[in-house]
């Protein structure tokens, strides 16, 4: 009895030893597992680097020119571009009630620009543009926001991990940061269902003002979001002239040479998102910056160099707005010309 005691003690520990040995095994898989499908935020970051908006699926939808796409993808990398910021506007083109079912043609043209911007070595940002319809009803279209985005996270969960996700730009008005965040950790909730390890693009409210990312909550524990600002300031200098600023005619004429005093002024409000990021260990992508083109040339070009190097200084991305547009661009679609002196305001050349 004595012997079949101790028989029986011996096999039980060996029986125990080798179900630990099991349960730390596939403990280590499933944990080096989920490592590997983890991004790091700061280095997604680095490949954004430098990029431009690209606003053709968003304003041209009904007017699609597919040579003149495939002309601005060539033209901008063959210039050193990194990223692309490309604008949509879903709500356009989903039906009137629930499940607000978005149609073939928006993927089919979606599809094809980010195919070409992959193609091309590009990493991408899907921008949400829909900030007028947020802004002005939130609470309205808070389930059509949703729904777009369960129905977008669907489609493009297969995608490669330099396809990010931009949550919407610039929300402003009736959406306020505080209703904003509420809405953020719903939508968010939302992607991660199809999408957990995606890297989205998220700035604050008040227009993705630096002014107020101390109002922008994010949750904790994820870490693949980038942190998105924009910038215009001063206002009345960037967008003297702009038909949609009301009384920026009274703006005309007001120049930015760099003055101490003008640097300081921007130097503050970059600091406030600087600091923000880095007391929360989070990267940041200044996703819109520029100056219309009714401002005097040597302003545009000083204040886009210091506010590009600026960036660069604190390991910030960034991307134009509007590459190729008209009216902040740096090139001249009529004469098939870049505004050679404010793209190397942007890409110094080597």
């Amino acid at each position: 009895m004595i012997k079949k005691q101790k028989l029986f003690s011996v096999g039980s520990f060996l029986y125990a030893g080798s179900i630990l040995l099991l349960v730390f095994f596939f403990a280590s898989v499933v944990t080096c597992t989920k490592e590997e499908l983890l991004l790091d935020a700061f280095e997604q970051n680095k490949r954004l680097g430098r990029g431009g908006n690209l606003g053709d699926i968003l304003y041209d939808f009904d007017n699609w020119d597919k040579q003149w796409d495939q002309e601005q993808f060539d033209l901008i990398k063959n210039e050193g571009f990194d990223s692309v910021r490309i604008n949509t506007g879903p709500f356009s083109h989903v039906t009137d009630n629930p499940p607000y079912t978005i149609n073939s043609a928006f993927y089919e043209r979606l599809d094809w620009t980010v195919n070409q911007a992959l193609s091309r070595g590009f990493t991408v940002i899907i921008d949400n543009h829909e900030y007028h319809a947020m802004g002005d009803y939130p609470v309205e279209n808070k389930e059509k926001f949703l729904s777009c985005w369960e129905q977008m996270a669907e489609h493009y969960k297969d995608y490669p991990d330099n396809v990010f996700f931009g949550v919407l730009n610039e929300p402003y008005n009736n959406l306020t940061p505080s209703l904003w965040n509420s809405h953020l950790s719903e939508v968010i909730e939302v992607i991660r269902e199809t999408n957990p390890t995606r890297i989205l693009v998220i700035g604050p409210g008040r227009w993705n003002s630096p002014l107020v990312i101390e109002e922008l909550e994010l949750p904790e524990d994820d870490r693949n979001i980038i942190v998105e600002f924009h910038y215009y300031s001063p206002h009345h200098f960037t967008h003297q002239g702009a038909s949609w600023s009301e009384g920026s005619d009274a703006w005309l004429g007001m120049t930015w040479r760099g003055t101490p005093e003008e640097k300081k002024a921007i130097i503050d409000d970059l600091n406030l998102a600087i600091d923000w990021a880095k007391r929360y260990n989070r990267p940041l992508f200044l996703g819109e910056f520029g100056v219309y083109r009714m401002a005097d040339m040597e302003s545009r070009i000083c204040w886009t160099l210091f506010i590009r190097e600026t960036a660069e200084e604190n390991g910030i991305s960034w991307a134009l707005w509007d590459t190729m547009g008209t009216g902040f661009g740096v090139y001249d679609k009529s004469t098939h010309t870049w505004n050679r002196p404010l793209l190397e305001a942007l890409i110094p050349p080597e």
